[in-house]
């Protein structure tokens, strides 16, 4: 049975997101693996009201930066200020000192001002003029990018896109959730009407839980085929490191709690590999784009023989 906090989280999202279940599924997983999001898509599709009715589901402190190439690295970190009163210099916390991040247009920003999210996002913590200070957990960056307009844009390193857990994207509703997304904005379903529903220390309680979902050794070596797969292929510049093998077993767990189970099936890990996998391959040629890597990831799947029967939640 799913945790009642899970739910409570995926109802009150879903008071404002139509027709997006398994997507915020996934970001659900990535936040309880502990790790970020990239939301790639489109203008209008949801990305940002997606990322505010999460934090807005969670009590706790939220802060979004929006991305513009003039933006520096000390506006995200923060810097230290020479105060004359005291005669000392004092350090003025940058917006990435919170819980929940929305780096919004990311790819906006100089990779210089991108390359000052790298330590926060994998060591969670800030090096100013030799001074390391901790983030607060949980830590969580939900990022956006809009794969079409590229004037005025940075691609994400790789060194970058490796840091997020999931790269998703939201795609266009159907007709019928086209529909219902007008009926809500006619009805004025706010984001900013949402109320939390659970605590900070609730995600640590679920990070604890996901953390001791059984992963039987025959699926940890499933991940290995999967991810070694990757290191062979001649149509591949470069496989997926030890990371992404690391981050598919932790999202998998993540994702069997929210399905309401102690165990990783098969069909986690296959649900997982293109979000989790995808953007971290590095392709001849191919710019950042990951349309043919995800088909990579499929193939491979196909390929990689599976060591149980399937089940599924999504």
């Amino acid at each position: 049975m799913t945790d009642a906090r899970i739910t409570a989280v995926e109802t009150n999202i879903d008071k404002i997101i139509v027709g997006k279940n398994d997507t915020i599924k996934l970001i659900l997983a990535a936040f309880l693996a502990g790790g970020h999001v990239l939301l790639e898509d489109v203008p209008g599709t949801g990305k940002t009201v997606l990322a505010k009715s999460l934090a807005k589901s969670i009590d706790a402190d939220f802060k979004r930066i929006q991305f513009t190439p003039d933006l520096l690295p000390s506006d995200v970190t923060g810097l230290d200020v020479y105060r004359a009163q005291t005669g000392r210099f004092q350090f003025n916390k940058g917006p990435v000192f919170t819980n929940i991040l929305l780096a919004d247009e990311i790819n906006r920003a100089t990779p210089r001002t991108q390359s000052g999210l790298l330590e926060c996002m994998e060591e969670r913590q800030v090096t100013t003029d030799g001074v390391t200070r901790k983030l607060e957990e949980p830590f969580f960056v939900i990022a956006t990018q809009n794969p079409v307009e590229t004037s005025g844009t940075f691609p994400l390193p790789e060194a970058q896109l490796d840091r997020f857990l999931m790269k998703l994207s939201l795609g266009f509703p159907d007709r019928t959730e086209e529909i219902s997304v007008i009926d809500r904005a006619l009805g004025k379903t706010n984001v900013c009407d949402l109320s939390p529903v659970i605590s900070t220390t609730d995600v640590m309680g679920l990070r604890e839980s996901a953390a001791k979902v059984e992963i039987h050794a025959d699926l940890r070596a499933y991940i290995a085929d999967i991810v070694t797969a990757t290191r062979s292929r001649k149509d591949i510049a470069s496989g997926i490191s030890p990371r992404g093998s690391i981050s598919l077993a932790k999202s998998s767990q993540a994702l069997a709690l929210i399905c309401g189970r102690n165990f990783v099936v098969p069909e986690d890990i296959k649900t997982l590999a293109v979000p989790v996998l995808a953007h971290r391959l590095i392709m001849p040629h191919s710019f950042g784009s990951t349309g043919s890597a995800e088909d990579i990831i499929r193939n491979i799947l196909d390929e990689v023989p599976v060591p149980t029967e399937e089940f599924s939640c999504i």
